[in-house]
């Protein structure tokens, strides 16, 4: 990929996402929730527990943000923390009945739109799109690899009192 290749991808990635979130909030009525937010509630599908700790390196952020996030997002009925099963001393964060609901609906609400979106263009443009996804899924994983920072893994020890 060419320098300017690069640019056009990483200029374009940002305002398609922001367009396609406010596209789907506006057609299924969603509350505005930050990105932020929404990447805890996708790193807590049903039936999945995380300590904040464990949050805070899946998604590449320190631990007081995750604190703060969490915090804000428990006061909004999307997230609840419990005692972990087995040792009450740690704290693990599951995203609420109402989250998951939220986040269906806005899944669905991009999947229809992007659908009718591509639907708009020139076959060939949809062939080319649809190739590109495997491709896109690499990129996306090979960025998040960079992100995480390897040398400060979380201490076995670490206990969640949050």
């Amino acid at each position: 990929m060419t320098e300017l290749d690069a640019a056009r991808l990483s200029a374009l990635v940002s305002p398609l996402r922001r367009t396609l979130l406010g596209a789907a909030r506006a057609a299924e009525r969603l509350p505005d929730i930050p990105d932020a937010q929404v990447e805890v509630i996708r790193a807590l599908p049903r039936g999945a527990a995380h300590s904040p700790g464990e949050l805070a390196a899946l998604l590449g952020l320190s631990r007081s943000a995750v604190s703060n996030l969490l915090a804000a997002m428990e006061k909004r009925g999307l997230v609840t923390r419990r005692a972990k099963t087995g040792d009450r001393r740690q704290v693990e964060v599951v995203a609420t009945p109402t989250a998951h609901g939220l986040f269906d609906r806005f899944d669905a609400a991009s999947v229809a739109l992007v659908g009718a979106a591509a639907a708009d263009l020139d076959p060939a443009d949809r062939d080319v799109l649809a190739a590109a996804i495997p491709a896109l899924e690499r990129l996306r994983d090979a960025l998040a690899a960079r992100r995480r920072p390897e040398t400060s893994p979380i201490p076995d020890h670490a206990t969640e009192t949050e």
